[in-house]
């Protein structure tokens, strides 16, 4: 007989009928306790606990001292935009590249967050345009960049 989709059946054994607890006490799986044992936190439903609980115990999570200092709450997450990117989307007419204009280009995704102009893969950037670029942080290498084009750039607060 040929294998087609229509023929196809898992092996013999390899599947088995669920458990159909609380379905009565013929079924095997019935009565007050239905396989959860009697009584108790567990046998009710809704029963669950946190993943760190140890009966009552001190946690370990509580019980280990916590030193150190993270600067988690402080850092400062740039939106991150390469200069060659720039060069390629916005066209000539734009003389002022701003957060806005890049917003616009979908070159960063909120106006919300600081943005970074970085170098980008290429280490031969040229541009016949001149503009003005606002952000709020430009690596080293990017400020030699313009600096060589003759773009003006301008640090913006955040």
């Amino acid at each position: 007989m040929a294998i087609s989709l229509s023929n196809l059946k898992p092996k013999d054994g390899s599947k088995h009928k669920p458990k159909r607890i609380g379905c009565g006490e013929g079924s095997g799986h019935g009565g007050s306790g239905s396989t959860r044992g009697m009584k108790g936190q567990r046998a009710r439903s809704g029963e669950g606990k946190n993943p760190g609980f140890e009966g009552g115990q001190m946690p370990l999570i509580r019980r280990i001292p916590k030193r150190g200092f993270t600067n988690k709450k402080f850092k400062i997450d740039f939106q991150e935009v390469q200069i060659d990117k720039i060069i390629q989307k916005i066209p000539k007419e734009i003389t002022e590249i701003n957060p806005e204009v890049m917003k616009k280009f979908n070159l960063i995704k909120t106006l919300t967050k600081p943005v970074k102009i970085l170098m980008g893969k290429s280490e031969k950037i040229s541009t016949d345009k001149k503009f003005k670029i606002y952000a709020h942080k430009f690596t080293k290498p990017t400020q030699k960049i313009l600096k060589q084009l003759g773009v003006e750039y301008v640090q913006l607060n955040y």
